[in-house]
C-alpha cells in the first residue's frame, strides 16, 4: 500500500520512521510552506495541495493537527482516498463534521479515527451499545504542558503550587476552547455519549511530570473508570508518544486481513 503523511512534525517524524523500520517508506508528504525535511527518507516527494497527490495512494494519514484536516481533509476523502486522522478534536466543528461525511460518500472513502493518547475506547463502544449514564474524562497536565491553551489566562502557570482546575464543561467547549490539548476529549466523546454529554475537566499540576487521562464512565453495563500516564515525544514535549503510536497502530490495522 502507498501511504502519504499530512505534516511534518513530530508526530509525522515518528510516524514516517515507523513505516520505514517495516519496509514501508512514505511514498509523499503534503506540506505547508516553508518544506522541512522529516522521517528517514528527506527526498521523500513533497506537495502542498490534495489535488497534487499521486494517483496510486491507498492511504493518507494526517499528522499536522485541526488545521491540516480541516485545510486538506474534504479534498483526500473527495478524491476517493482513505484517510486516518489523531486529530479528533477538529470534529467537534459540525460544519466540518458535515464537510469531510459529504466528501467521504461522494468519493467511496473513508476517515478513519485514531485511538490517539488514550485507551478504553473499545469498551465506551461496546457500553454505548447498551446505553450509557455518564461519561467523564479528566486530564491532568504539569503546567508546562498548558503552555499557549486558555490556561494561561484562568491560571498563573508560573507560580502554580498546587493542583488546579481550569476548565469544566462539555468535550465541544473543551475542543474548540484547546485545539491542541483536547484530542483525547473528543476521543473519548466520539466513542461514548457524544461531544454534548461528554463531561470534562482539565487541571494543571505542578506535582506531575506526565500527562494522565481518566475516563470514568457508567451505564447498563456497570461501570468503570481507566486511566493512563503518558510520555511526551521526545521531539516536542507537547505530543503524546502513545497518539503518535495509535496512529502506526492505525495504519496496520488497514493493512492487516485480520482486525481486532
Amino acid at each position: 500500500m502507498n501511504i502519504g503523511l499530512i505534516g511534518q512534525g513530530a508526530i509525522a517524524k515518528y510516524v514516517s520512521t515507523e513505516l520505514a523500520n517495516r519496509g514501508m517508506f512514505p511514498a509523499v508528504y503534503l506540506v505547508t510552506p516553508p518544506q522541512r525535511s522529516a522521517g528517514p527518507d528527506p527526498d521523500a516527494r513533497r506537495v502542498t495541495r490534495a489535488e497534487q497527490l499521486p494517483d496510486n495512494l491507498g492511504l493518507m494519514v494526517d499528522c499536522a493537527g485541526h488545521a491540516g484536516l480541516a485545510a486538506h481533509g474534504p479534498a483526500i476523502l473527495a478524491r476517493g482516498i482513505d484517510l486516518v486522522t489523531v486529530s479528533l478534536g477538529a470534529l467537534a466543528d459540525p460544519n466540518l463534521l458535515c464537510e469531510l461525511e459529504a466528501a467521504a460518500e461522494a468519493g467511496s472513502a473513508r476517515l478513519h479515527l485514531a485511538s490517539g493518547a488514550i485507551g478504553a475506547l473499545d469498551c465506551l463502544r461496546a457500553a454505548r451499545v447498551g446505553g450509557l449514564d455518564e461519561v467523564t474524562y479528566i486530564g491532568r497536565k504539569p503546567p508546562s504542558g498548558w503552555r499557549g491553551s486558555p490556561a494561561e489566562d484562568r491560571l498563573d502557570l508560573d507560580t502554580l503550587d498546587a493542583a488546579a482546575v481550569h476548565f469544566e464543561g462539555s468535550a465541544r467547549q473543551a475542543s474548540i476552547d484547546y485545539p491542541k490539548n483536547a484530542n483525547v476529549a473528543a476521543a473519548v466523546a466520539l466513542a461514548g455519549v457524544g461531544f454534548e454529554a461528554t463531561r470534562v475537566r482539565l487541571i494543571a499540576d505542578p506535582g506531575l511530570s506526565a500527562n494522565i487521562h481518566e475516563v470514568h464512565a457508567a451505564g447498563t453495563f456497570g461501570q468503570f473508570s481507566f486511566r493512563i500516564e503518558g510520555h511526551a515525544l521526545p521531539d516536542n514535549p507537547r505530543s503524546s508518544a502513545l497518539a503518535a503510536m495509535s496512529v502506526v497502530a492505525a495504519i496496520e490495522q488497514q493493512m492487516n486481513t485480520i482486525i481486532m
